[in-house]
């Protein structure tokens, strides 16, 4: 994975002190555009509730919510979170109860930035693995959850059947969509309307302008597909 800004993927870092969290949150922002910090566990849950951040990674030991309850409340609403927990060698036995709340991984304090580096790319590759995102490209994707289309950390406007087309295309991504399927699904709500493919030509020409070039793919006698990578 290149050096560049991670748009599709937030993290949250949270920890105590504050000269380490500093740190660690200006070496963060150099691979992803969403970071966000907690100074205690409490904060750190309710940016959790408000931002849903794809991966987390907290101190074990902080003020008014601690790591391990924090992860535990976190686990009792979702399970797909990426959560890293960093460690002091001292704090073995709660590093063992943390494991069992399905961490990513653990990291022993002084954190060793190549380590940290490792660990969370490969957590970025987890999340776009096991998302309802469809990746058209590598900051361009397509939301399944919301319906939604996404282009360098922006949502793209669209309108009603340019919303209904790319849907269709995304589920059934790298395969060949007939025009009629395309119509009778954007015109799912206007059953008396004849079948027409200047119709889906059309929109065709007006959400490819709204997509980096060549995604949507022609095929010959068979309509059309979206390739996602």
């Amino acid at each position: 994975m290149k050096n560049e800004i991670i748009k599709d993927i937030s993290i949250l870092l949270a920890e105590d002190e504050g000269e380490l969290r500093e740190y660690l949150v200006e070496y963060l922002q150099l691979f992803f555009l969403k970071v966000y910090a907690a100074k205690d566990g409490q904060e750190a849950y309710m940016i959790y509730l408000d931002k849903h951040p794809d991966i987390i990674i907290t101190d074990i030991n902080m003020p008014l919510m601690d790591g391990l309850t924090l992860i535990s409340k976190i686990r009792q609403r979702d399970k797909e979170t990426k959560i890293i927990v960093m460690s002091a060698h001292s704090e073995e036995d709660k590093l063992l109860r943390a494991v069992e709340l399905h961490l990513e991984t653990y990291l022993i304090k002084p954190i060793k930035t190549d380590k940290l580096k490792s660990v969370l790319f490969e957590s970025v590759e987890n999340v776009r693995k096991i998302s309802k995102r469809i990746y058209i490209q590598k900051n361009v994707y397509w939301d399944n959850a919301t319906d939604t289309l996404w282009d360098d950390g922006e949502q793209v406007l669209l309108k009603a059947r340019e919303t209904l087309l790319l849907k269709l295309l995304c589920l059934k991504a790298n395969q060949a969509v007939s025009a009629e399927s395309i119509f009778y699904t954007i015109y799912k709500d206007n059953e008396t309307k004849e079948f027409s493919a200047d119709s889906v030509t059309s929109l065709m020409k007006r959400v490819r302008t709204k997509l980096p070039k060549d995604v949507i793919k022609n095929v010959y006698g068979a309509g059309y597909k979206i390739v996602s990578v």
